[in-house]
């Protein structure tokens, strides 16, 4: 068994999988209202929007948590004022907004110096590059996610199904959704550097999505989610050692081959139930 215990002797690998597996956990139970509420454009839009607040933050030289955090203020900003101010649905601000800030996020990182590896290092993260203030910060923000989704489960569940109906039952809709936004933008801002910027999006809708397929209510939605995060981190570290992969990458795949796999499985079980009751009926 030391091809199992191998990928996680040394500290900065034992650190990869602490701040792996908060990480997913964190992605999970708020990725899990982003499936269920069709916001998987918005959450892409979002991992996008952050990149030119962590590039400036890197060329600046100050917090890229902070730089984030601005830019996905400054990206909502944005789609609010095209939904708003036009008669266009919100998925044209997204897009608008997506392309733009993808765009000047690589403008600004093509100005600093280590071009390359910066680009690579936000869009790519590094998994094994996590320190102890990183699982710190994660492990906060898996506490104020799980705090949110139990505070809030209702309104987020009623403004899931029926926005209307959250609205005669006195459960501020539009307050709700910009909670849900801002928990989203929190947890793709810390997220970002243990599988970066463009990965984090499939440990935020693969392990809900695959939940999905396997349960019926939200809560075991949540659990199944997060164990499937979890392992996506165990199973993709463990292989990426082995097979000599980045890391990030590799956790971030696991999530995505497995709702496949399970898709794949479902379809046949249902295609053969269908043969069996054909006959009968």
């Amino acid at each position: 068994m030391d091809w199992l215990s191998e990928p996680f002797e040394l500290a900065f690998q034992q650190r990869a999988l602490i701040g792996g597996s908060l990480a997913a956990i964190a992605l999970a139970l708020i990725g899990t209202w982003v499936v269920i509420r069709g916001m998987s454009f918005l959450g892409d839009a979002l991992v996008h929007g952050v990149i030119p607040g962590i590039a400036l933050a890197i060329l600046l030289d100050f917090s890229v948590l902070l730089g984030a955090a601005l830019a996905a203020a400054v990206m909502i900003g944005g789609i609010n004022l095209v939904h708003r101010q036009t008669k266009f649905a919100e998925d044209t601000g997204i897009g608008l907004l997506f392309v733009g800030m993808l765009g000047l996020g690589v403008i600004i990182i093509s100005r600093t110096d280590s071009y390359s590896g910066s680009l690579t290092s936000i869009l790519f993260g590094d998994a094994l590059g996590v320190t102890r203030g990183d699982i710190i910060v994660l492990a906060v923000l898996a506490a104020i996610t799980l705090g949110g989704s139990l505070v809030l489960y209702r309104p987020f569940l009623v403004l899931a199904f029926n926005e209307q109906k959250a609205e005669i039952l006195g459960l501020r809709p539009r307050l709700t959704d910009g909670v849900l936004l801002v928990l989203i933008t929190m947890t793709i801002v810390g997220s970002f550097q243990t599988v970066g910027t463009l990965l984090v999006f499939g440990m935020l809708v693969g392990p809900p999505a695959t939940a999905a397929l396997l349960t019926r209510r939200v809560p075991e939605m949540m659990a199944t989610a997060a164990v499937i995060g979890v392992g996506s981190v165990v199973v993709g570290l463990i292989a990426s050692y082995h097979l000599d992969t980045s890391g990030s990458a590799t956790i971030a795949v696991v999530p995505i081959g497995l709702f496949f796999v399970v898709l794949t499985i479902r379809s046949m079980i249902e295609t053969l139930q269908h043969r069996r009751e054909a006959p009968a009926a």
